[in-house]
């Protein structure tokens, strides 16, 4: 690996461990077998360089649960049953020791003493709701329209930041894969009705 991905690993690994606010350069630095000129040179900043790591760690989970992958068992896109089966893979990955979901909590809370940190994740968050469609819906990332990013993206991107506050704050509360997609049952039951949301006239 060249200097570029030495730094990527080394992020990845200071996160992991320290979180965003304690990790210093001289800890990437360090663990990362480079030096500082580097983080200059090929991502502009410390702050630049975190935020690529983090959205780096997300899409190693990412194959946990990609709908796209066998791991789903063959279940309908866009069913209840995908809504359950994609949120029990990962609420799995948020069911380990040392989850990395926990620095999506620090950027939440500590947002404003990470600027630069929550600048580049801000601008990534939409990306990450584009991706989150198909493993729900079905299809390609490239064929999610702008439409569907502002709402089916920003749907499920609110339900992970939900899921992720739970499980970091009080895992024996946390919500369930079949506790949600029961909570859809009964919403999608409630608008269907006559006089709901769903309703000719609504």
């Amino acid at each position: 690996m060249g200097h570029r991905e030495d730094l990527l690993e080394g992020a990845k690994r200071c996160l992991l461990e320290k979180g965003f606010a304690r990790t210093t350069a001289r800890d990437i630095v360090k663990e990362s077998g480079t030096n500082l000129a580097s983080i200059g040179y090929h991502y502009g900043s410390k702050g630049a360089l975190l935020a690529q790591a983090y959205v780096a760690l997300v899409g190693d989970l990412s194959q946990a649960f990609d709908a796209e992958e066998p791991v789903t068992g063959g279940t309908e896109p866009g069913s209840v049953e995908r809504f359950q089966e994609v949120w029990g893979n990962v609420i799995d990955t948020m069911r380990e020791p040392g989850s990395m979901w926990r620095l999506s909590m620090e950027i939440i809370v500590m947002g404003d003493q990470l600027p630069e940190v929550r600048d580049h994740l801000a601008l990534a968050q939409r990306e990450s709701g584009r991706g989150l469609i198909p493993m729900f819906m079905g299809g390609r990332d490239e064929d999610v329209t702008e439409q569907e990013v502002d709402t089916l993206g920003k749907f499920f991107v609110t339900l992970m930041t939900g899921l992720i506050a739970q499980w970091t704050f009080d895992p024996p509360s946390a919500p369930e894969a079949d506790q949600l997609a029961e909570g859809l049952r009964r919403v999608m039951a409630a608008a269907a009705k006559p006089g709901g949301a769903g309703a000719d006239g609504a």
